[in-house]
């Protein structure tokens, strides 16, 4: 198509602006192989590398976000459990204590912004693209879905993740479609398909901590 709007471009502009395009033109090509080039250095990473494999068993997690976790935690052994991870990320809600009363906020948004980044785009296409009678968060996502808006729906799924990419780390397992637990086996923590308790009609704020402290 370029090559054609070039050539038309050729016919109705001025000699000079047609060779500013043309250099423009260039700059766009060198910079999609470039971007090219490194998406297959990135794919060979995570193809050599078995948490990459295993994390990217996880629905919502791609190679970029596989790659990007195993760089930034390696097998996750400097948390003990998977809200650590979370919370290093900056997915938890803030608290703020007042005449002895914790309150809640919005998400801390600590630690690594390009992590957190990726999972909040890998639970948007949680939303939007995967099959959610196959996965033990099915239930809990449509739920949530109902009394939040997206925004908050995006960050508490990616909060899910994040919990989940620990957990294939820790174990040294793929991902499994069936309930998995979330934290360590054998100290009565939550599972994935967990339901979320019901927080009314109120803000987003309110849905999101809602959300955050029941995953």
């Amino acid at each position: 198509m370029l090559p054609a709007l070039l050539a038309d471009a050729e016919q109705h502009l001025s000699p000079r602006i047609y060779r500013l395009l043309c250099l423009v033109a260039e700059e766009w090509r060198s910079v999609e192989e470039e971007i090219e080039r490194l998406d297959n250095e990135i794919e060979m990473i995570a193809s050599q590398d078995l948490a990459c494999q295993r994390l990217i068993t996880v629905p919502g997690i791609g190679v970029l976000i596989a790659t990007a976790i195993v760089a930034a935690i390696g097998n996750g052994a400097a948390f003990s459990r998977g809200r650590e991870f979370a919370a290093w990320l900056g997915l938890i809600p803030k608290q703020c204590s007042t005449g002895g009363k914790p309150k809640l906020l919005g998400i801390s948004k600590n630690g690594n912004e390009y992590l957190r980044r990726l999972l909040i785009h890998g639970g948007r296409s949680i939303q939007h693209r995967v099959a959610r009678d196959r996965h033990a968060f099915g239930p809990w996502l449509t739920e949530l879905e109902a009394r939040a808006n997206t925004n908050v729906v995006a960050v508490a799924m990616a909060n899910k993740l994040a919990r989940i990419a620990w957990v294939v780390l820790n174990r040294q397992q793929e991902y499994r479609h069936a309930k998995i637990a979330v934290e360590n086996a054998g100290f009565g923590l939550p599972v994935l398909d967990t339901p979320v308790p019901d927080a009314g009609q109120g803000s987003s704020i309110n849905s999101l901590r809602s959300a955050l402290t029941s995953v």
